[in-house]
């Protein structure tokens, strides 16, 4: 037995389930819902997500290229007098630089929650249950700090929070 699921049909069942587990000492892998549920991440204890850290560094590695690229184009490779203004315009490269910022940050981003989420190509990822796009949650425990006679009085736990089923899966 690897895996113990529970299956619910209430968000308020669900966040009442998660608390009992953690307050039991019991290891939830991970959660599954149709729709962000406040108040979930606090009750599985998950900490803040590192995403927007990826977000600004992208975004300042975009700036900073972005704006150099101008300065070396405009100064050493190919200057050109246009209208009297000088090689080195920093308001004109303003523009260039804030889209190299939200591109290289966009770009950052995907790469970081595609990483985090463990997707992408040859990502091996399990359904629990189909419903738990449309109307079901799902909480799944991790069994391996659990012995095969405690995982009785673990259903019982998710059966007395509320659950509609109860899966132990391999």
């Amino acid at each position: 037995m690897k895996e113990i699921s529970g299956y619910f049909d209430k968000e308020a069942s669900l966040l009442y389930a998660v608390k009992n587990l953690r307050e039991n000492n019991i290891k939830i892998k991970d959660v599954f819902s149709p729709y962000p549920i406040h108040g979930l991440d606090h009750a599985m204890g998950l900490r803040r997500s590192w995403l927007p850290r990826a977000a600004f560094i992208g975004g300042a590695i975009g700036a900073i290229s972005g704006f150099m690229f101008q300065v070396w184009v405009f100064t050493k490779a190919y200057p050109l007098n246009i209208g009297g203004k000088p090689f080195l315009s920093i308001p004109s490269f303003i523009p260039v630089t804030f889209e190299c910022a939200v591109l290289f940050a966009a770009f950052a981003i995907v790469i970081a929650y595609l990483v985090k989420s463990q997707l992408g190509p040859g990502s091996d990822n399990k359904i629990y249950d189909e419903r738990a796009t449309d109307d079901r949650f799902v909480v799944v425990l991790d069994t391996a700090n659990i012995e095969s006679t405690e995982a009785e009085k673990v259903k019982s736990k998710f059966e007395e929070t509320g659950a509609q089923g109860v899966k132990f899966e391999d």
